[in-house]
């Protein structure tokens, strides 16, 4: 039960830390190699590019995960109170639909990429490897945002003095 409980709490921001890590020494070791060697790595931009792309999806899990996705929190002041704790909400729902719409699109991509057998140019990675990281990364944003809306809904009060 304490694995499953630390990797709800910091599976997201472990593999992004991971990941930020490993793409500031590949760009470091790429920099080194191209001013003080004088000759560059032919695939270390490709990875960081790569790397950037999983981080940001997973990124957006983690921005679920903390309550924090992109909303304009000002606007909920236009709102009555009473019906602050519904708009909030209704804009996870809305988010939460968006999610499943990324999942479903990224996983067709997904398949075209595995039945195409495209792979990288300097790498030669599976490109459908590429193309995973919207789906595992609104994979977790839905989970993510199921857990908070589930949350807002047991803890009504909390959810609306937080918001404001």
């Amino acid at each position: 039960m304490k694995v499953v409980n630390w990797l709800d709490e910091y599976a997201e921001i472990s593999v992004c830390v991971a990941l930020m890590m490993l793409m500031a020494g590949i760009l470091a070791v790429q920099v080194f190699m191209r001013y003080v060697m004088g000759a560059s790595l032919s695939w270390s931009e490709e990875l960081a590019r790569y790397l950037f792309i999983w981080l940001i999806y997973l990124g957006i899990s983690y921005g679920a995960r903390q309550m924090r996705h992109i909303k304009i929190d000002a606007g909920l002041k236009l709102f009555p109170r009473a019906a602050r704790r519904w708009v909030v909400i209704l804009g996870d729902v809305l988010f939460l639909a968006f999610a499943l719409y990324v999942v479903w699109t990224s996983w067709e991509v997904i398949g075209r990429q595995m039945m195409l057998g495209q792979r990288s140019p300097a790498l030669s990675v599976p490109l459908w490897i590429v193309y995973a990281a919207p789906f595992v990364g609104f994979a977790l944003t839905t989970l993510r945002q199921v857990q908070t809306i589930t949350w807002r809904l047991k803890h009504p009060q909390a959810a609306v003095e937080e918001e404001v």
